[in-house]
């Protein structure tokens, strides 16, 4: 049935659509595993350099040294997602990223205890404490993640018979992510405080391992026809970035979170705020990490049973508002649980900017170019993770803890204010328009 007839908008809406398809299954479920995976280990790995260090800035550096291989290959990587099957990319990729658990595995043993000793980092005006050995396990999975993120956005659309499932599948996608994002951290938290960091690390490693084997397990696809001539090497690269600046909603979606996540994330930080400022251990990290999937879930949840469609534009300039707000309100709390839930409210509004943002690229790029289109979305938003983080640790070097978050949240707010002001089309947009 064609989904743009009057029969199939009349259609009930079936919120477990995507889910009823084996391969999207297996993918979901490989994700979940993953990122849960990824999850711990950041919990773990971000204590255990702060231990080592007591040192704002190295964490910032853990965000650095896997961001810039990341956007290096970003570019080059999304071509190579538009011109070899996908899942030839994928599964290689994750690979690469089981080994670096394996390494973190190893090196968290007592008998390598010698070769984390501590270095200096010079960087302009500024000077760290780090451990050079986990930020080059760190540094080599910063490249895996760089090929496959362009490769995996790119998959996922291939996974389903027609358009009419991309909404329902970006909002399954969105949502099963966050619930991983809920448990791992809260999980790496408790496996580090009550178990210890060998455990914990051997956690992501066994979980890494089963997602490496579900992706094996899910059929390849055939690349999607190219329309119009064939690109040479930098043309090709470099057309994701010409589409992407040639699209007024998609620009401005992009720049507004990639904004949002530079100047208001604060996850770099909490394990000063865990140690310094609410007196509380790891386990009270891994909470602090949890508690904004826990809201992202929550917003995911409500979305996939009511979707976004009338004023998703205005919806998302609030949300995005309503994020740096909580940001700033959390930076001034002294209570853990206080805390917990104005991190919750972050996630909460960070979920309806992230849905809306997945929707419209996948709406408005062709098939053909969502490898190299996802790049430039991961070095604007994927990226902006890791480059927020830096600039949260050397902002707290500068500033303080507090007030650098607290800026950071002003921040997120004058960004809202500016792209409300200057981008009309994004104010304006409607999820069941359609594209203009």
């Amino acid at each position: 049935m064609d989904p743009a007839s009057p029969a199939a908008s009349a259609a009930p809406h079936d919120p477990y659509a995507a889910l009823r398809l084996p391969d999207f299954r297996r993918l979901i479920t490989a994700r979940v595993l993953f990122s849960v995976a990824t999850q711990i280990q950041g919990v773990v790995v971000s204590w255990q350099i702060f231990e080592l260090t007591k040192d704002p800035l190295a964490l910032g550096l853990i965000g650095l040294a896997e961001a810039i291989p990341s956007i290096t290959v970003s570019l080059y990587a999304g071509h190579v997602a538009d011109s070899v099957r996908r899942k030839r990319i994928i599964v290689p990729a994750v690979a690469v990223l089981f080994a670096c658990a394996l390494a973190l595995f190893w090196l968290a043993h007592p008998g390598q205890a010698g070769l984390l000793a501590r270095g200096r980092f010079h960087l302009g005006v500024f000077n760290a404490t780090v451990v050079w050995p986990l930020y080059l396990v760190i540094f080599v999975s910063g490249i895996a993640r760089g090929f496959m993120g362009p490769a995996l956005f790119s998959f996922m659309p291939q996974l389903l018979p027609d358009r009419s499932f991309l909404p329902n599948a970006v909002t399954w996608n969105s949502t099963t992510w966050q619930a991983s994002a809920v448990l791992g951290p809260a999980i790496g938290g408790l496996l580090f405080a009550h178990l210890g960091k060998e455990f914990a690390y051997g956690t992501d490693v066994v979980l890494e391992g089963l997602a490496l084997v579900l992706f094996i397990t899910i059929a390849s696809r055939e690349l999607p026809p190219i329309e119009g001539e064939q690109l040479g090497l930098k043309e090709s690269i470099l057309s994701g970035v010409k589409f992407i600046f040639g699209n007024q909603i998609v620009l401005a979606a992009l720049s507004l979170d990639m904004f949002a996540v530079l100047f208001g994330g604060a996850v770099a930080l909490l394990p000063i705020f865990a140690s310094d400022v609410l007196k509380a251990g790891p386990d009270a990290l891994g909470y602090l990490r949890a508690a904004p999937a826990v809201g992202s879930v929550a917003m995911a949840v409500w979305l996939t049973f009511s979707p976004l469609k009338r004023g998703a534009g205005r919806k998302m300039l609030w949300a995005v508002a309503g994020f740096g707000a909580a940001t700033v309100a959390f930076a001034l709390s002294t209570n853990l649980y206080l805390s917990m839930f104005l991190l919750f409210l972050t996630g909460t509004f960070d979920s309806v900017s992230v849905i809306v943002r997945s929707t419209l690229v996948h709406t408005y790029t062709p098939e053909y170019m969502k490898g190299r289109v996802s790049a430039v979305n991961s070095i604007f938003i994927g990226s902006s993770n890791e480059l927020g983080s830096f600039e949260s640790g050397a902002a707290a070097k500068l500033m303080g803890t507090v007030p650098s978050v607290v800026f950071g949240g002003l921040m997120t707010m004058v960004v809202v204010a500016v792209t409300t002001w200057k981008a009309d089309k994004l104010r304006g947009l409607e999820m069941g328009a359609g594209k203009k």
